[in-house]
């Protein structure tokens, strides 16, 4: 049994590798009583106790205080230096008060990690000047519109805290395209195509113009009119923003910028038949909208080449576009259409399925925004192309959650155990080691009739139980050290040793108590893992708890009992 002696003696180990290796006797006194109020009706027992296991602490070498603390199954978290906050670099022609940048997602469906790192550098560099963000939901596809995802966008970028000074959304701004495209119409800088769309393509390949592109502006704009009017159907007319056919990359050449689409827009119904396509729409709202600064990945340096030909057209200043390196997220499914199919499909419970990297799966697996963040920022914004793990994020997250995430013991595959003692037995283990002010997880094994003696029913782990073998002698972590008796018919027999539990050599053992409740952990690799729980966890409910030895998870309740999210080792 773990005993009085025994927890000051942790405590003063504690308290002297923090403060180069001597215990104080005031500071472990003080910690006693603040966890265990009782030793107040005897202080001077109490004292005299401290004093002498101070001074036994004392005479031990940091390496025998080491190794007690590895014995005792507790770990002392070293003080940690504050390391500088990684910086984004300046932004070229940034202005304070003057910068205004833009998120621009598709409601193809909620975020996932790989768009939180646009939300969040945009995000940042607003802050950073106290400039502007604008939220911008490109909807002119009407084929891939999830009209959920409108308001599933908004509750991300705000779990995120990512702040959002104005929104717009595409599908309301379309007599705005229209004007415009008119303008390029009547300065000659659009033309109305009714190619092939192959056709067309092999064209452009050649540099050679399509046969419609120089007709004259009133033309064009009847064509144009047509479009709009419902003469042609889709795929047999397209408005084309002309560029230069010599140029050596075939990709920025002549490139549509209008087309036709006959289906009903979730949003705005059969109003409209014809949608901007992305380099157009997103050149005019860049313009509109006074964005100073375009940041994007690499991959988006040829719609730079065509957006640059809008603006020119136009008689519109550039703005200044930053094009960062590409990271790749192995491991994790990112792909929206993908995860949409097998949502339908019942292979996915749904958007927030922990499989997955969404932002709504990572929340329910208890990762904290402020991880995603720091996460993006120390990426930054530098060009060159990366392949990032999630055991990066896994890092960020673990500084954030270790300090409020409680500890508990989680028992896999559960196997019963008959504990033999002749005494009642007491657990006792702080609810954090370096929080002694929150409580204690205790529990009170009496003995009680089994077969062949008396003790109590404990649950061990069935990976534990499959290392066992007759006699063994270990420890049941904060209890006792016991000895492997036996096994039959499932049950493994137990008797608990006398002695100092903490100061046992050997191996040391989660378990459960009987009165512990089923717990279902679903893992971010599809594993389900099931097995037992302290019953004290029932007040984490919503909250991250850490697992000894196990890992940290989000716990929440459900019809069929508890269930806890792995959120990382």
């Amino acid at each position: 049994m773990v005993s009085l002696r025994d927890e000051i003696k942790l405590l003063a180990v504690k308290n002297a590798l923090q403060h180069g290796g001597r215990a104080s006797p005031k500071a472990v006194l003080g910690k006693v009583y603040a966890i265990f109020p009782e030793a107040r009706e005897d202080p001077n027992a109490i004292r005299a106790l401290v004093e002498e296991v101070v001074g036994e602490v004392n005479r031990m070498s940091p390496e025998e205080m080491e190794r007690f603390l590895e014995e005792s199954g507790e770990c002392l978290q070293k003080e940690k230096r504050e390391s500088p906050s990684p910086v984004l670099p300046p932004l070229e022609g940034a202005v304070e008060g003057g910068v205004v940048l833009r998120f621009a997602p598709g409601p193809s469906g909620p975020l996932h990690l790989g768009h939180s790192r646009a939300a969040i550098l945009n995000d940042e560099y607003a802050k950073l000047y106290q400039g502007r963000f604008i939220l911008r939901l490109e909807d002119t596809n009407p084929r891939r519109i999830d009209p959920d995802a409108y308001d599933m966008i908004l509750e991300d970028l705000l779990w995120l805290g990512v702040e959002v000074h104005k929104m717009y959304i595409q599908s309301e701004r379309m007599e705005i395209y229209y004007q415009v495209a008119r303008e390029l119409i009547g300065r000659g800088a659009a033309y109305v195509c009714t190619c092939p769309a192959e056709e067309w393509r092999k064209l452009k390949l050649k540099g050679t113009p399509c046969p419609h592109r120089e007709r004259p502006v009133e033309v064009q704009m009847e064509e144009w009119e047509k479009m709009l009017e419902g003469v042609y159907c889709e795929n047999e007319a397209t408005l084309v923003v002309k560029t230069d056919l010599t140029h050596p990359n075939p990709a920025v050449r002549d490139f549509p910028a209008l087309r036709i689409v006959d289906v009903p827009h979730p949003r705005v119904g059969d109003r409209y038949r014809v949608y901007p396509l992305y380099n157009f729409s997103v050149a005019v709202d860049d313009h509109l909208m006074g964005c100073t600064h375009i940041l994007r990945g690499k991959d988006h340096l040829n719609n730079t080449l065509r957006q640059e030909y809008v603006y020119k057209h136009m008689g519109w200043p550039l703005p200044i576009f930053i094009h960062y390196g590409l990271v790749s997220i192995p491991d994790v499914q990112l792909k929206t259409s993908t995860i949409r199919e097998e949502i339908e499909k019942g292979n996915y419970s749904g958007w927030d399925d922990v499989r997955l990297g969404t932002l709504r799966a990572l929340k329910r697996r208890g990762f904290r925004p402020e991880a995603i963040r720091q996460f993006w920022v120390e990426v930054g914004v530098k060009p060159v192309d990366i392949t990032v793990s999630f055991q990066n994020l896994y890092s960020i997250n673990r500084t954030l959650i270790d300090d409020v995430a409680n500890r508990y013991f989680f028992v896999e595959r559960p196997k019963e155990a008959f504990l033999y003692h002749d005494r009642p037995l007491r657990s006792t283990a702080p609810l954090h080691p370096q929080h002694l002010e929150r409580g204690r997880r205790e529990y009170y094994l009496k003995p009680s009739p089994l077969p062949g003696g008396e003790g109590s029913v404990i649950y061990l782990s069935g990976r534990t139980v499959d290392t066992l073998i007759p006699p063994t002698i270990f420890r049941l972590k904060d209890l006792t050290n016991a000895e492997l008796v036996g096994e039959e018919r499932g049950i493994i027999y137990l008797k608990a040793l006398p002695g100092d539990a903490q100061g046992m050599r050997g191996k040391i053992y989660e378990w459960c108590p009987p009165n512990s409740l089923p717990m279902t952990i679903y893992m971010p690799d599809g594993e389900v893992k099931r097995g037992l729980v302290e019953p004290l966890i029932e007040k984490e409910m919503g909250e991250v708890v850490q697992f000894e030895r196990f890992g940290f998870a989000r716990i929440e309740r459900s019809e069929g009992g508890l269930i806890g999210y792995f959120t990382h080792p």
